[in-house]
């Protein structure tokens, strides 16, 4: 059974940073793409960054210049700095990870960690 656990979330006011983290446990053989996601009250999830293994990474127009995301392959942890945060950011963030676990092919998400960006 794979799981990725997020953690950093929190409370913030505008202009500050936070770190999230996403930690990726089970009886993983690889993974490939991963990526964050958000979704605030009302809204659809959408991609906030993505990484490929080889370090390759996409961000939407809205956090670019903000948000970095990295990874850490030898700890199967995925990161994401932000930066010069907005209340427009306030949102549940998610990880998922496309990874092959068990002789299978999978995406597996997080269960989510809050954000909130105070004006």
């Amino acid at each position: 059974q794979v799981q990725l656990v997020e953690s950093g979330g929190g409370l913030v006011q505008a202009g500050g940073s936070l770190r999230l983290s996403c930690a990726a446990s089970g009886s993983i053989f690889s993974i490939n793409a991963m990526g964050w996601y958000r979704q605030a009250p009302g809204k659809q999830r959408e991609l906030v960054a993505a990484i490929t293994s080889g370090g390759s990474t996409n961000y939407a127009d809205s956090v670019k210049g903000r948000f970095t995301i990295s990874r850490d392959n030898a700890k199967n942890t995925l990161y994401l700095q932000m930066n010069s945060l907005k209340p427009e950011d306030t949102a549940v963030y998610y990880c998922a990870a496309s990874l092959v676990a068990d002789g299978v092919a999978l995406d597996s998400w997080g269960q989510g960690t809050q954000v909130t960006v105070s004006s």
